[in-house]
């Protein structure tokens, strides 16, 4: 037994080395700490685990497959479970697995449902790749993305070599391009298991459609409309949580791949939603972050039509919960209403991410954004007159075709004028499929360098400047985690997501506590806790 535990993610049949010896303990440690963290957990979901495995128990998995969502899929979870009870017996120890994420906080949040549904049908989750099922949850922004994941392939491939019953799943928005599965079909043929966006909730049914056979499984779906609800989710923090209120996008930006991986826009209903979040109250969560790709526009494929701004009044109300932060907005939906909300809210936290792409307004056109340089500008002055303090975040790409150094430095100036608070800067990625892909005067890589550092030195001084404007202050900090460089210390997050370091203790993580700060180092602050 010894032997068979130090050769977690190790072929029987295989002849450990010191190598393989380290991996394998890293399997047992993080085995270990995970059943910790799940035996705390289980003190507080003990309830939800034991309605979860009534269903179960009620399933007759010898019978017909549920034809309705989400009964189908505790049916299929329940006949894994059985298949991999039955490998982990026959190898003497749990089966172990692995996702890893790439790309935005829509893919972690589906990250968090592919682990529900794996610790479900009984495998135990590490961080480590060398594990008996390995999913990459992809993501297509940007081209360097894909090729990231095939570099990341040929190890695993390898890994797989020693280990012959390990499986390998990909997933998430790189599999809903056409020409990425056939070069999976035709260059890397040892990938178990291929599946999209738009049925991650299939994911059981998936990986017992692969156990029991010796074939790839490919299953993407051109679009959807469909949404599944109660489906098992394991968080990454036990104290907040993303939550999913829309999905796919219908802006087609022009240089934007989104909407043709994820769909088109399918927003949840509120009911629905307010349900998920007064269970995560319950169980701990004390600050939500409603996911979509353009929240701004939910609710308008509704039945019964409701604006973003109206679902935030409903979130409010839930009682226990204390932070609410949303992303993405797109401009051109930013509604009066909404400001006006945020205004009058005590728990959505002053910080607004509102994407720029390019101050220019014929780029802009380009970009098929909907909204011209002073549109925007009026947006920034209305949210900073109704919120004085709030902290305004963007997204700048840099070197669009056609841009010239006039378009550029108009940018610039947008930067110069709003003051962002901090600002995620991109080159220009071309990805096919997308018309900017095939428009003229692509930009050469020197200018674009060129421009990119410029704008990247502008924001990071403005940065710092924004930043240190609450010097001095006492302010609420939600404690996140374990200082990863000094363990006396503990880090955690303001309401403008700003970040916070002071001296604390493990026991403070999930709890708001009033920090003094007393310096601003650049982009973050050191601080003392002035009670609990």
């Amino acid at each position: 037994m010894v032997k068979k535990w130090l050769r977690l993610g190790i072929s029987e049949k295989s002849d450990a080395s010191i190598a393989d010896l380290s991996v394998a303990f890293c399997n047992i440690v993080c085995y270990i700490r995970k059943s910790y963290c799940n035996y705390r957990r289980e003190i507080r979901l003990v309830t939800n685990n034991e309605e979860f495995e009534k269903i179960l128990e009620n399933i007759d998995e010898n019978g017909p497959e549920p034809q309705e969502e989400p009964q189908r899929q505790y049916y299929f979870i329940k006949k894994t479970r059985a298949l991999v009870k039955k490998m982990s017996e026959e190898l003497g120890r749990p089966l172990i697995a692995s996702t890893v994420t790439f790309g935005c906080q829509m893919n972690a949040r589906d990250s968090e449902k592919l682990i529900g549904i794996l610790e479900k049908i009984g495998y135990v989750m590490t961080e480590d790749e060398h594990a008996d099922f390995v999913i990459y949850n992809t993501c297509t922004v940007r081209e360097n993305a894909n090729q990231r994941v095939y570099g990341r392939l040929g190890a695993l491939n390898s890994m797989k070599k020693k280990n012959p019953h390990m499986l390998i799943g990909l997933c998430g928005c790189m599999m809903q391009e056409p020409e990425v599965v056939e070069k999976l079909k035709k260059s890397y043929r040892f990938v178990d298991l291929i599946f999209g966006t738009h049925n991650i909730f299939k994911f059981a049914e998936l990986i017992y459609t692969r156990l029991i056979s010796d074939r790839m499984v490919i299953d993407i779906w051109k679009d959807t409309t469909q949404i599944v609800e109660e489906l098992p989710v394991e968080r990454k923090y036990p104290f907040k949580s993303g939550v999913n209120i829309m999905f796919g996008c219908n802006n087609f930006c022009s240089y934007c791949i989104v909407p043709y991986v994820r769909g088109r826009e399918r927003s949840r209903e509120p009911k629905d939603i307010i349900r998920e979040i007064e269970k995560l109250v319950a169980d701990g969560v004390v600050e939500v972050m409603l996911l979509g790709q353009n929240v701004n526009s939910y609710g308008k494929n509704l039945e019964q039509p409701m604006t973003f701004a109206a679902l935030l009044r409903e979130v409010e109300k839930v009682e226990g919960l204390k932070r609410i932060r949303f992303m993405t907005s797109h401009p051109k939906d930013l509604s009066d209403e909404l400001i006006e909300v945020m205004k009058e809210s005590k728990k959505i936290c002053p910080h607004f991410h509102l994407p720029l792409q390019s101050g220019s307004s014929d780029i802009l056109k380009k970009m098929n954004r909907h909204y011209t340089k002073e549109r925007y500008l009026e947006l920034v002055r209305k949210l900073r007159e109704a919120l004085p303090d709030i902290s305004l975040t963007t997204d700048i790409i840099v070197g669009f075709p056609g841009e010239t150094e006039e378009d550029f430095q108009e940018t610039m100036e947008v930067v110069k004028e709003v003051q962002y608070d901090s600002a995620f800067t991109f080159i220009y990625s071309k990805r096919t499929g997308t018309p900017a892909a095939v428009m003229e005067n692509q930009i050469p890589d020197d200018v674009v360098k060129d421009r990119f550092d410029r704008l990247l030195a502008e924001v990071q001084e403005i940065s710092r400047e924004r930043c240190a404007r609450f010097e001095g202050q006492t302010m609420d900090v939600l404690v996140e985690d374990v200082n990863d460089h000094d363990p006396s210390l503990v880090t955690g997050r303001l309401t403008n997501n700003l970040l916070v370091h002071f001296k604390g203790t493990e026991d403070l993580i999930g709890r708001i506590v009033d920090v003094h700060l007393d310096e601003c180092r650049g982009f973050y602050y050191m601080g003392t806790m002035v009670s609990e």
